[in-house]
């Protein structure tokens, strides 16, 4: 088993970080772009403007997370992915996706499944890192060789 902690307060301080401003953004997009629908306060995208959010999801997850090392909310709270194989290297444009591509199964019920699966795997992963052969660690740890990797991916 590894040594090192889960985390799981920052990763979902993180998470609230991330994804509030993902959807407050994409709510002021289709405020902006759509045309009102009868239910008050919804907006409906239609055409081109429906991929203008799906970019902007792409920006604020995987390419802010594959140059800087780790999306705006894990930046904050001092968290960084990591391949499982090599913790001193960055994760690829294809890890980072299949990352966030799960973030919605690694969300339900208010992230109680998150939770329940960091807890009982031996890398502390959710379900999009275990699919991304990542894992999530601290920055101050890292930097400080605290963590050590005594498992292997298989």
């Amino acid at each position: 088993m590894m040594n090192r902690k889960t985390n799981i307060g920052k990763r979902f301080i993180a998470g609230i970080i991330d994804y509030g401003i993902i959807f407050t953004v994409t709510y002021l997009i289709c405020m902006l772009l759509g045309t009102p629908t009868d239910t008050v306060g919804e907006y409906e995208l239609t055409g081109l403007p429906v991929l203008i959010p799906i970019a902007y999801w792409l920006l604020m997850t995987v390419i802010i997370e594959v140059s800087l090392g780790a999306t705006l909310g894990n930046g904050i709270v001092g968290l960084k992915p990591v391949p499982i194989k090599n913790y001193n290297s960055k994760i690829t444009f294809s890890q980072s996706l299949r990352r966030h591509l799960l973030d919605i199964a690694d969300m339900m019920l208010f992230g109680i499944v998150a939770i329940i699966v960091i807890k009982n795997t031996e890398h502390r992963q959710r379900i999009g890192d275990i699919w991304a052969g990542t894992t999530v660690i601290s920055v101050k740890d890292s930097e400080n060789k605290k963590i050590v990797n005594t498992g292997s991916l298989y």
